[in-house]
């Protein structure tokens, strides 16, 4: 098998799976420690089962599986400690004079080796479901640091990790386990959706320059609003600019962050460009979870991290939560000595964001409205994960070519590859309207439920098209979730799953008519019936 093996991300090697380094910059013996703490983990959930849980195995579930999600952590030693732990609370469970057999069940830890040598179909769903509750654990982690209770999804992630463990169940078993992994990761989008509302606000659209003032600035990127919060806080009177990166950018929509002056726009684009586009920056750059990758030497001396994202050598901000050292990193660099003009991928100068659910059905009437007199003939939902790997300029051509009676919706990082893009208006609103954040596919859920409700119809008797791209494991329960509500004739790329097997994809393509995306003129042309468009 070589160095090591992995092929959750949609840019693995040869997309097969890589086996000399990862290419999003893991090395071997970091992919050899995370199997073995996700090997940790399902035993700690295997011998949980019957019990009940306590709050830090809870807690160590969410941070570990997190912390094996693509772009995550890279630090040896923080995954040790991890391992290590999930180790000695497994170990509690075993009380003293137990049988031996019994004992030694519980003592045992499940190698995850096993899972890339058992049946090619039973590797795939149980694959599925690794990467799916990884996904999971992610929105689950925030919501439960806005102080939100995700218990029955934690309930789930115990069920789903006790499963990969066991080596007797069969396709059968497996198949249902994968769809209500789509469930149970809505029931953390809809959880965390709630939360980052009371907490924040209901975002409202809002236009968001993409400059940089003249002065010591920091960019934050990642996804932990709460994060953003204390750094706003922290900077107040301090005479330092925040600027949002990558999938921070919805946050101008939020009341409650938008309502921080010294919160001023967004600097760069996509994650896969960070370290271009940090080279020479004058300024720090806080990590607040995925999407960092190894940070190149002109600049790594001014990337901090904290929560559960790691890096060897970067300054870590623990549980204190104490931006001090950005802030003054941020005052010594000075930032920029004028104002900086930038753009975005396709050269536009703003972007605008804060059309989540709440936004947008206020807007509903006059949706219906121009639906009804065909002022609207289609959505189109375009977004999800951006990345590296040719291809993805599929979804620019694809959003440029939308005939002008259409709407795009969009989420997540993908939306950099045309969110500054003027297709202008149908009826008073955008033709683009960024939705969010990844976990923000509850909001284009929400939508999707309530246009089929006003048009007394189902969901997949709308006219509405999902072209979504992926990268990592996030993507994946999003994925899930959308087979579990039944979503059909969804467009995925910019290439298959390396994990789904053969088998595997025929029932999804069977039962959910879910297929690869092909030349935007072709998927169009197919979706509107409408040859050339």
């Amino acid at each position: 098998m070589g160095n090591m093996f992995c092929y959750q991300c949609e840019e693995t090697a040869g997309g097969k799976g890589c086996g000399v380094s990862g290419v999003c910059g893991k090395k071997p013996d970091i992919a050899r420690l995370q199997d073995e703490l996700t090997g940790a983990l399902i035993a700690l959930a295997k011998a949980s089962d019957g019990r009940q849980p306590t709050s830090e195995i809870d807690t160590t579930l969410l941070e570990g599986l997190f912390a094996t999600i693509t772009n995550v952590n890279f630090d040896s030693e923080a995954i040790r400690e991890l391992t290590e732990k999930a180790r000695a609370l497994k170990g509690r469970l075993a009380p003293q004079g137990l049988p031996g057999a019994f004992a030694a069940g519980l003592s045992e830890e499940f190698k995850l080796s096993e899972l890339w040598s058992i049946t090619e179909d039973i590797r795939s769903l149980k694959s599925l479901l690794l990467f799916g509750v990884r996904g999971i654990s992610a929105y689950a982690y925030h919501a439960k640091v806005l102080g939100y209770d995700v218990a029955p999804v934690e309930a789930f992630i115990y069920k789903a990790l006790a499963a990969i463990g066991n080596a007797s169940l069969g396709m059968d078993d497996l198949l249902p386990l994968v769809m209500e992994c789509g469930k149970a990761n809505l029931e953390a989008m809809e959880i965390l959706d709630k939360a980052n509302t009371k907490t924040f606000g209901t975002p409202v659209p809002t236009s968001v320059p993409l400059r940089v003032e003249p002065g010591p600035f920091i960019v934050i990127s990642g996804h932990d609003l709460h994060d953003l919060k204390l750094l706003l806080e922290q900077t107040n009177g301090k005479g330092v600019n925040v600027y949002t990166h990558g999938e921070m950018l919805p946050a101008h929509g939020y009341p409650e962050l938008k309502k921080y002056p010294q919160l001023k726009g967004n600097f760069g684009t996509a994650w896969q460009n960070q370290q271009k586009e940090f080279l020479s920056l004058p300024a720090p750059v806080l990590f607040t979870t995925n999407c960092l990758m190894p940070p190149k030497e002109s600049y790594a001396d001014r990337v901090f991290t904290t929560a559960v994202i790691r890096y060897p050598d970067l300054v870590h901000i623990g549980e204190s939560k104490d931006f001090t050292l950005v802030i003054e990193k941020a005052l010594q660099l000075g930032g920029y000595t004028k104002l900086q003009e930038l753009t975005g991928v396709n050269g536009g100068n703003t972007v605008t964001t804060g059309f989540a659910h709440g936004a947008v059905l206020a807007q509903a009437d006059k949706v219906i409205e121009a639906v009804k007199a065909g002022a609207i003939k289609h959505f189109f939902l375009v977004g999800g994960c951006d990345g590296a790997k040719p291809g993805r300029n599929y979804y620019t051509e694809f959003v440029k070519q939308t005939p002008k009676d259409t709407v795009i919706l969009t989420l997540a990082c993908g939306k950099y590859r045309f969110n500054d893009l003027d297709l202008g208006e149908i009826g008073g609103l955008p033709r683009i309207m960024d939705m969010g954040q990844c976990n923000d596919a509850y909001s284009a859920i929400k939508v999707a439920l309530a246009l089929s409700e006003a048009f007394g119809s189902g969901v997949n008797d709308l006219p509405l098209t999902l072209v979504l791209s992926w990268y990592e494991q996030k993507a994946v329960s999003i994925l899930l979730t959308l087979l579990y509500l039944g979503i059909q004739k969804i467009l995925l790329g910019p290439s298959l799953p390396a994990f789904v097997s053969p088998n595997v994809l025929q029932y999804l393509v069977k039962n959910f008519g879910i297929a690869p995306i092909s030349t935007p003129q072709e998927d169009l042309a197919k979706i509107l019936g409408k040859p050339g468009v």
